[in-house]
């Protein structure tokens, strides 16, 4: 592996851990979300995991069914006290949405594993970081997560209303996630994604596995290692290859940004309106 993969590996691996501070960082969520009280069992992997939801103004007084989107590290999407280095913003975002583009959706935020964080969002092993749990942690959210959701809340269960997204590992995990289940998440957020992980991440593009119809963003900053941008740029043109009518794809590099939430909370609104929006 390169020095700047290496770099970029000891940074993804510092996400896993919480960041320590003199004094505890306030609570920034909204009232639009909220931690459900007893963590999901994860089957084969026998732990458990916070699940986090944001819903959209208007929802408790309305009788209207949204929307879904999934996302990877619900630590970092809503709540600056509970973030490694900074939130998204993900809920403050989709108020606003809500307002400027009449976007609604209800947001699941998955936590992720701390230390098995790297394990459990790697589709494929590798030499270096060891077992691959992507498997089976997507297989919670599809088979656990998604069908508590639609049984608890007012969601549009089907596939042309679910997405999936996530950044760095997550986004290599959500990239796997649309191929893999073509048939759940017809959008994905492929931002920052760690192609570095796993060349088994560009075998999986082969004609057939898409549906018609899927909505892929896909971005990188040109700050985040040389390789980051190469990296991305092959599988948009494998991506590209694939049957006309098959994937409606954007893909952004983004000149200064580096690998953070800084970068990836600016990037979130533009992406769900490609993702979600009228095209």
């Amino acid at each position: 592996m390169s020095p700047l993969r290496t770099i970029l590996a000891f940074a993804l691996l510092a996400i896993t851990v919480v960041a320590q501070a003199d004094e505890p960082r306030a609570h920034s969520a909204g009232p639009g979300v909220q931690v459900l009280p007893t963590p999901m069992a994860m089957p084969g992997l026998d732990r458990t995991r916070t699940i986090r939801v944001y819903l959209p103004p208007g929802y408790a007084t309305s009788h209207k069914r949204y929307r879904v989107l999934y996302m990877h590290d619900g630590q970092n999407l809503f709540d600056d006290a509970t973030s490694y280095v900074g939130e998204w913003g993900v809920d403050e975002a989709m108020d606003a949405l809500a307002k400027s583009d009449g976007i609604e959706l209800i947001v699941v935020g998955i936590d992720h594993g701390n230390e098995q964080r790297m394990h459990e969002l790697a589709p494929w092993p590798n030499p270096k970081y060891g077992a691959a749990e992507g498997a089976q942690y997507m297989d919670f959210v599809v088979h656990t997560v998604k069908p508590w959701i639609d049984a608890h809340f007012r969601t549009r269960p089907g596939r042309g209303d679910t997405g999936i997204m996530g950044s760095s590992m997550g986004g290599l995990t959500s990239h796997y996630a649309l191929f893999q289940y073509p048939d759940v998440f017809s959008k994905g957020g492929v931002i920052s994604p760690s192609f570095w992980f796993s060349d088994q991440a560009y075998a999986t593009v082969t004609p057939g596995k898409l549906r018609k119809g899927t909505r892929i963003w896909m971005s990188i900053g040109d700050k985040e290692g040389d390789e980051s941008v190469p990296d991305v740029l092959r599988m948009e043109k494998a991506l590209r290859a694939l049957p006309p009518r098959t994937l409606d794809l954007h893909v952004h590099v983004i000149p200064g940004a580096e690998h953070n939430e800084r970068a990836w909370r600016a990037e979130f609104p533009d992406a769900i309106r490609f993702l979600y929006g009228r095209r």
